[in-house]
């Protein structure tokens, strides 16, 4: 067996002793050597199609179609419900448009992901995903959306026997992608084929901005390794994709989708081995 059937067989147990079902998918950025479990099969994105969204307009802003330092005005009123970011501020606030992509990434902002997804537009986003080959990742809804999904369908999140199961959590009825793709749309934002130069730049240093530690980064905890990336979280899924990065140049794009049958809000396990995971996959990339 060779170092990349051996990761997965670890990764697939290291799954199933955090009580998840996971999903990975690790792609050697400049090598395309990859590691894989069940990488091609669709998942629910949740706050994983926040990257499409901002992939979306940084290449409309290449294109010339989007200024992203234009400044909009945000009221108090009518604003996405949300745990963090401009959904929890109680005054008007005025925010470019790669502001408001700065805190979609630093705090999964909810709020202000809906408004790009007003400028940008679930079409565009899903023309420019099937531009890059990314066939199998799909906007069906904004964040406010979801949570009007979790709201209305409530008694099919916790009741197993629910005759539809819950659409939010249902790959086939709201946004969704896979481990493979995510992988591979970060290691295009990587290479500058999302867009070039100074945008593509910004992007990245957007993505490096997150202040979540406890799912991938948790994995390489090295003051030498730089971890950027994007996590989601909805009941039972907690995700997350993204690029690590190391000092001798190595670039390693990751995705490990993970969903557990317990719908609390806090398990510990789950999150961590969003991070054990991905070490695995690349330590075994970097073997070769």
């Amino acid at each position: 067996m060779n170092e990349t059937r051996r990761a997965a067989t670890r990764i697939t147990a290291a799954f199933a002793d955090a009580g998840v079902t996971g999903q990975l998918h690790a792609l050697d950025i400049d090598s395309g050597t990859a590691v894989s479990v069940a990488a091609a099969q669709p998942a629910p994105t949740a706050s994983l199609h926040k990257v499409c969204l901002l992939a979306t307009l940084y290449r409309e802003a290449a294109a010339g179609r989007i200024d992203r330092t234009r400044q909009i005005e945000i009221p108090a009123s009518a604003r996405t419900p949300g745990l963090s970011g401009i959904a929890l501020m109680r005054d008007a606030v005025r925010l470019s448009l790669r502001d408001l992509a700065t805190l979609v990434v630093a705090v999964s902002d909810n709020a202000a992901a809906d408004i790009l997804w007003h400028e940008v537009g679930l079409d565009t986003v899903n023309r420019t995903m099937a531009a890059l080959g990314l066939t199998e990742t799909v906007a069906v809804h904004t964040m406010a959306d979801i949570g009007d999904l979790l709201r209305t369908e409530r008694d099919a999140l916790t009741d197993p026997a629910a005759p539809n199961g819950a659409s939010a959590l249902d790959p086939a009825r709201t946004n969704r992608s896979t481990p493979r793709e995510l992988a591979a749309l970060f290691a295009a934002i990587w290479r500058d084929e999302v867009c070039p130069g100074e945008l593509g730049a910004e992007l990245r240093a957007l993505l490096g901005g997150q202040a979540w530690s406890h799912r991938l980064a948790s994995g390489f905890p090295f003051d030498d390794v730089l971890v950027s990336g994007k996590t989601a979280t909805l009941p039972t899924l907690r995700h997350e994709a993204g690029v690590v990065e190391y000092p001798d140049g190595g670039r390693y794009a990751v995705a490990v989708f993970t969903r557990a049958a317990s719908t609390a809000v806090i398990l510990p396990a789950a999150d961590a081995v969003v991070g054990t995971a991905a070490r695995l996959a690349v330590d075994a990339l970097r073997a070769r």
